[in-house]
């Protein structure tokens, strides 16, 4: 699985450098300017100063932890030589993805690839349009 990542951020990193090279990165909106990191306006209203309470405190919802714990355990994965600790880790990295996986109502694989996501929505709704009630 995360080999598919790696080409996709292979294509990814060649897209933005053709892009910069034409200029188009130059004279945008904010240039200069520090980024707001703290621009919680995608959260709804009534969960932001509890999401800052838990950030202040520095504690992360225990999805977040799965997925960091998913993620230092591909990385640990791609760097092992023996056949052994290489299948222990695989077992791991399988139970935590579906511990994840059970704790979300959607597929983990479809969150993602967000960009594939929106499109499998989009076309569900079309179909849905084309039905007759």
């Amino acid at each position: 699985m995360s080999n598919i990542f790696h080409i996709f951020d292979k294509i990814a990193d060649q897209k933005i450098r053709e892009a910069m090279e034409r200029g188009e990165f130059e004279d945008l909106p904010g240039q200069g300017q520090p980024l707001n990191l703290e621009d919680d306006s995608h959260l709804p209203q009534d969960l932001r100063l509890a999401y800052k309470i838990l950030k202040n405190a520095d504690c992360i919802p225990p999805e977040l932890e799965l997925r960091k714990e998913i993620h230092n355990t591909e990385a640990l994965l791609a760097g092992i030589q023996d056949t052994q600790e290489k299948y222990k880790q695989m077992k791991k990295l399988n139970y935590l993805m579906m511990k994840l996986s059970m704790t979300r109502k959607g597929s983990l694989l479809l969150e993602e690839n967000q960009h594939y996501y929106e499109k499998v929505l989009d076309k569900v709704k079309v179909n849905r349009q084309d039905k007759p009630s």
